[in-house]
C-alpha cells in the first residue's frame, strides 16, 4: 500500500481538482443540524447547501466542494447495526461533494467526474460503468458520445420501486419540491468477486460497487406530482471518502484503507488483540471516529435525543472490547491515533482533544461499572435459550438489562444477532410503558372510593396575591383520602383557590399557613398532583381541619421573596452566561429555592475567575437599571415569534407564558419580581461540573448575596489578622511565605539528597558479586524519588558492571528505583527487575532498559522482596 494514495491524499486531492474548475472549498459543517429539525445527524454533504438549493439563501459563490463529516446512525438513516460485519457500512463516513448553484450542469458535471476518476486519480476505463435513469437520453448521449463510454457499460435504470419516479436513479428531497435524475459510477472490483451489475438479479452482490453518484436537480414535483422544469437547474454530487480510498489503493473492503488500518492497529494494541480480522476491532475502528467527531461537535452522553445515540455507540464500542476481554477504560485511548490521523482535515478533533478524552472516559468508567453484572445475567439467558432451542430473547429481561444495567436495547439486541437471537422488542417497549406508568403513579395521589372529589382545579392566584380565601376540596392522610384531619397529623390540603406556587421549572414550592376557625394547618411544602390541581403539604398544628371549610391561605411571604429574588436573577444570568460564554449554552437544568439558584448548562471549561466576573458585572448592571417585568400569555406560535427563549427538548402547552425581565426573554411559569431592582444584588458562589459537558454555577441575591460577601469579608479579615497585615498585603505576604516555604523544601530536598549520597557510599560495599556482576539491593533511609535516581547513578559509576535495586519507605507507602548498567541491559531489563520487586510489595512500575521506577503499598514484604533480587538476577544471566 506504500505506493497506493493516502486518503489524506485523495481528499486533497478532490478539494484541489475541483478548485481548479472555480470551485469554492467549503468546510465540512457540523455534525448536528442547524435549523433544520428533519434531520437527527448531517448525513449527506447537501445537508448545508439545502436552504441554497431551495431558494431560501443565496451565498457569494456558484460552485462549492466539501469534503462533509457525515453520521447515520440514528432515526431514518441508521447503519450502526451493520458496523463491523459488512465490508462498506459504518457510523461515521466522509463525503466527497461538487455543487452547483445555478451554474452548470449534467454536462460539466459528468465531465469532472470522469476527469477526476480517470486522469487524476488514474482509474483504468474499462473498470467503470455506469447507470441513467432510463428516460434520461441527455445524460445517456453525454457519457457514450461524448465521453466515449461504451454502450454496454452505461446502463438504464427505469421506476424500479413501485411508482412513478421512484427508481435508484432518481432523486427526490421529499413528496414535493426540487427533484431530478442522476447517474451513478460504479467500479468493477473484478469477476473473481461475486455479484452483478446494477440492475441485475445478482447486483446486491460486493463486485460492482457504486462510488459516485450524480444528482441532477432538474424538476420541482407539486403535490399533484407534476413535474415543473427549475428555471435554474443544478447539481448535487456524493463520493465516499472510504469507497474511493478503497478503489485506489487496490483493496476490496473499507477497513483494509490506511485510515481503518492505523486505527485498528490502536484498537488492537489498547485491547491485546492479535487477530487483526476481529469484527470487533472494525467496530472499534469505526466508534472511536462517530464517537469523538460528535463529543467535537458538541454532543454530549445522555438518555434523549442525540446524546442517546451518542452512548448507544461508545457502549456499543465498549462491549466490544469486553468481548476482547478488556475489563476498564480503554476506548478513549484510541483518540490520539485518530488526533493524528486526521486533525490536519479536521482541527476541532485537535482543539477539542482533553475534552472529548474526558467524556469518553467518564462514559467508559460508569458503564464499566455495570457491564460485567450485566453480561453474565444475558451469558446465562443466552446459553438456557441455546439448550432450549429458543430464538426470541425474553422483552422483560431485556428491559431489566436497560433499566438496572444500562444496557440499550440495541446492544442487547447485537449480542443477540451473533447468536442467531432476535429481541422480544413488543415485550420490552410494553415493560417500558409499565415502569413510566408506575412512575406517574407515584407522582399521584391514590384517590379513594370513598371520596366525591369531582376533579375542580385548583385556581392559582398567587402571581397578583399572596394571601387568599378558600375552600377544602379534598384532604389525604398517608396518601388515603379522608374527611378530616386531626391536630398532628401531616397530610396534604387540596384547596378551590391557592395563592401557594406549585413546585415547577426548577422553582422550589411555596410555605406558608392555611388558617380556618377551627384549625392551623402548617405549608411546608406545595407540589402538584395533577397538571392543575395543587397538593399543600404539611402538618395540622392546632385544631381540625375537614373536607368543605374555608379558611385563609397565606404564603410565607419571606420566603416567597427570596425564592422570587433567585428565580429571577436566573433568568438574567442564562442570558449573561451565553453573551461571555458563548451561544452553545443550553440550561440542563435548575433548581431555585429561597437560598440560591442551581443552574447547569452546557459548556466543555471550567468558567474562569474571569468570566464569573464578568457574568456578574452585566446581572448586577441589568439589576441596577430597575426596569420593570412583564408576563405575557399566549399561543406558542405568537410566542416563538416574540424571539422567546425555548428550552430544547420541553415540551410546551398550546398556551406559554413568556416573560421579560431585564433583556431576557424566555418562557416560564414561575413567580418573578415586580422590577429588576427588586433582586438587590447577585454574587455567584460556586462553579463546578457535574458531568462531562455540562457545568453548574450556584449564585445567590438580596440578603443571601449579602451574608456571603459578609463572610468572605471576616475571613479576609481573618486571615490578615494571622499574618499580622492589612488585608490589602495578603496577596504580597501570602506570595513571601509560599517562596519561603518553596525554599525550604528546596533545603529539605538537599538534604535528603546529601544523605542518600553518604548512604551510597556505604552501600556500594554491600553489593555481592555474581559471574562478574556486581548485584545490589538495599534500602535507604529518607529517601525520596530523587534521591533514589541520584543515588543510583553514582552506584552504577561506582560499581561498573551492575543491577541495583533502591528502595524507600514513607508513610507505609513503598518507593523503588532499579537500574542496569549498559553492558547488561541485553540480559537484564531494568523494568522487568523493578516490577519483580514491585509485584511483591503489593505495586507496580516501569521505565527505560537501564531505569525504571516502581510504588508498593505493602512495606512488610520489602526486606523479603530484596532478599530475593540476587537469585532472580542469577536466573536472568544463566
Amino acid at each position: 500500500m506504500n505506493n497506493k494514495p493516502s486518503s489524506k491524499a485523495i481528499r486533497q486531492t478532490f478539494l484541489d481538482f475541483f478548485a481548479s474548475k472555480g470551485h469554492q472549498i467549503v468546510a465540512s459543517s457540523s455534525l448536528v443540524p442547524h435549523g433544520d429539525p428533519t434531520l437527527l445527524f448531517t448525513n449527506a454533504g447537501m445537508n448545508q447547501f439545502k436552504d441554497v438549493f431551495l431558494g431560501f439563501d443565496k451565498r457569494p459563490y456558484t460552485r462549492a466542494t466539501t469534503s462533509q463529516k457525515c453520521v447515520r446512525a440514528g432515526g431514518k438513516h441508521n447503519d450502526l447495526e451493520n458496523v463491523g460485519y459488512t465490508a462498506r457500512h459504518h457510523t461515521f463516513f466522509e463525503m466527497l461533494g461538487n455543487f452547483s448553484f445555478g451554474d452548470y450542469f449534467k454536462r460539466d458535471a459528468i465531465s469532472f467526474a470522469w476527469e477526476l476518476l480517470t486522469e487524476v486519480y488514474k482509474l483504468p476505463k474499462e473498470k467503470l460503468l455506469v447507470t441513467v435513469y432510463a428516460e434520461d437520453d441527455e445524460a445517456y448521449d453525454i457519457w457514450t458520445k461524448e465521453m466515449g463510454v461504451p454502450a454496454n457499460k452505461v446502463i438504464r435504470i427505469g421506476d424500479n420501486k413501485g411508482a412513478r419516479f421512484a427508481s435508484d436513479n432518481f432523486w427526490m428531497m421529499g413528496d414535493t419540491g426540487p427533484c431530478g435524475p442522476c447517474t451513478e459510477i460504479f467500479y468493477d472490483h473484478g469477476d473473481h468477486i461475486w455479484g452483478g451489475p446494477p440492475g441485475s438479479a445478482d447486483e446486491d452482490g460486493d463486485r460492482f460497487i457504486e462510488i459516485w453518484n450524480n444528482v441532477f436537480m432538474q424538476f420541482n414535483r407539486d403535490e399533484a406530482g407534476v413535474m415543473h422544469p427549475l428555471p435554474k437547474p443544478s447539481v448535487d454530487t456524493g463520493m465516499g471518502l472510504e469507497r474511493i480510498s478503497a478503489v485506489l489503493q487496490g483493496v476490496h473492503a473499507n477497513y483494509e484503507i490506511d485510515l481503518f488500518q492505523t486505527l485498528i492497529a490502536a484498537a488492537a494494541r489498547e485491547t491485546k488483540t492479535t487477530d487483526l480480522d476481529s469484527p470487533s476491532l472494525k467496530v472499534l475502528a469505526d466508534h472511536i471516529r462517530a464517537c469523538s467527531f460528535l463529543i467535537a461537535d458538541g454532543v454530549i452522553p445522555g438518555n434523549e435525543g442525540r446524546g442517546y445515540v451518542l452512548r448507544r455507540i461508545i457502549r456499543r464500542a465498549i462491549r466490544h472490547g469486553y468481548k476482547l476481554g478488556v475489563r476498564s477504560a480503554f476506548f478513549h485511548k484510541i483518540l490520539p491515533d485518530l488526533v493524528a490521523e486526521m486533525g490536519d482535515a479536521y482541527p476541532e478533533l485537535i482543539s477539542e482533544q482533553k475534552r472529548i478524552a474526558d467524556i469518553l472516559k467518564q462514559e467508559e468508567d460508569r458503564f464499566f461499572e455495570t457491564i460485567e453484572n450485566g453480561m453474565e445475567i444475558l451469558e446465562t439467558e443466552l446459553a438456557s435459550m441455546e439448550k432450549a432451542g429458543n430464538t426470541l430473547f425474553n422483552g422483560d429481561l431485556a428491559f431489566k438489562l436497560h433499566d438496572t444495567f444500562g444496557f440499550p436495547l440495541d446492544l442487547t439486541a447485537d449480542i443477540g444477532r451473533e447468536r442467531n437471537v432476535a429481541v422480544d422488542s413488543a415485550a420490552f417497549d410494553a415493560a417500558m410503558r409499565r415502569q413510566k406508568d408506575q412512575a406517574r403513579a407515584a407522582g399521584k395521589f391514590k384517590m379513594a372510593t370513598n371520596l366525591e372529589y369531582d376533579g375542580i382545579a385548583t385556581s392559582f392566584h398567587g402571581y397578583e396575591k399572596h394571601e387568599t380565601s378558600a375552600k377544602v376540596l379534598a384532604l389525604y392522610k398517608e396518601d388515603t383520602a379522608v374527611e378530616s384531619l386531626s391536630e398532628g397529623d401531616l397530610g396534604v390540603v387540596v384547596l378551590d383557590i391557592t395563592p401557594f406556587y406549585a413546585e415547577s421549572g426548577g422553582q422550589i414550592g411555596d410555605s406558608g399557613e392555611l388558617r380556618s376557625s377551627d384549625g392551623i394547618f402548617a405549608v411546608e411544602d406545595t407540589l402538584k398532583i395533577q397538571a392543575s390541581v395543587f397538593g399543600h403539604h404539611g402538618v395540622l398544628k392546632t385544631g381540625k381541619l375537614a373536607v368543605g371549610d374555608v379558611l385563609s391561605a397565606r404564603v410565607n411571604i419571606t420566603a416567597r421573596k427570596a425564592t422570587m429574588r433567585n428565580h429571577s436573577v436566573t433568568h438574567i444570568m442564562h442570558k449573561a452566561l451565553r453573551e461571555v460564554l458563548g451561544e452553545h449554552v443550553q440550561q440542563k437544568g435548575s433548581l431555585v429555592d429561597t437560598e440560591k439558584t442551581r443552574f447547569d448548562f452546557v459548556h466543555n471549561a471550567p468558567v474562569t475567575d474571569a468570566e464569573i466576573q464578568r457574568i456578574e458585572s452585566i446581572v448586577n448592571a441589568e439589576i441596577l437599571e430597575n426596569t420593570p417585568t412583564q408576563a405575557r400569555v399566549m399561543d406558542i406560535e405568537s410566542a416563538q415569534k416574540t424571539g422567546a427563549m425555548m428550552l430544547f427538548g420541553e415540551k410546551y402547552g398550546d398556551e406559554v407564558r413568556v416573560l421579560d425581565i431585564g433583556t431576557s426573554r424566555e418562557l416560564c411559569g414561575g413567580t418573578h419580581v415586580r422590577r429588576t431592582g427588586d433582586i438587590g444584588f447577585f454574587k455567584i458562589i460556586a462553579e463546578s461540573g457535574v458531568a462531562a459537558g455540562v457545568r453548574r454555577l450556584e449564585a445567590t441575591t438580596g440578603e443571601g448575596a449579602l451574608k456571603l460577601v459578609q463572610s468572605q469579608e471576616a475571613l479576609l479579615n481573618l486571615a490578615a489578622r494571622e499574618i499580622k497585615a492589612p488585608a490589602y498585603e495578603l496577596p504580597t505576604k501570602l506570595t513571601q511565605i509560599l517562596d519561603n516555604v518553596k525554599t525550604l523544601e528546596k533545603e529539605l530536598a538537599r538534604l535528603k539528597s546529601k544523605l542518600a549520597s553518604s548512604q551510597g557510599d556505604d552501600l556500594a560495599a554491600q553489593a555481592v558479586e555474581i559471574g562478574g556482576v556486581k548485584v545490589l539491593a538495599a534500602t535507604l533511609e529518607g529517601a525520596d524519588a530523587n534521591a533514589l535516581r541520584e543515588t543510583m547513578d553514582k552506584l552504577k559509576d561506582k560499581l561498573k558492571s551492575a543491577a541495583i535495586v533502591l528502595a524507600a519507605v514513607s508513610d507505609g507507602k513503598v518507593s523503588l528505583a532499579a537500574g542496569v548498567t549498559p553492558d547488561l541491559i541485553a540480559k537484564i531489563k531494568a523494568g522487568d527487575l523493578v516490577n519483580f520487586v514491585a509485584n511483591q510489595v503489593g505495586g507496580k512500575g516501569g521505565g527505560k532498559p537501564d531505569m525504571a521506577m516502581a510504588g508498593g503499598t505493602d512495606a512488610s514484604q520489602l526486606p523479603q522482596a530484596l532478599n530475593n533480587v540476587t537469585d532472580w538476577v542469577k536466573q536472568k544471566l544463566g
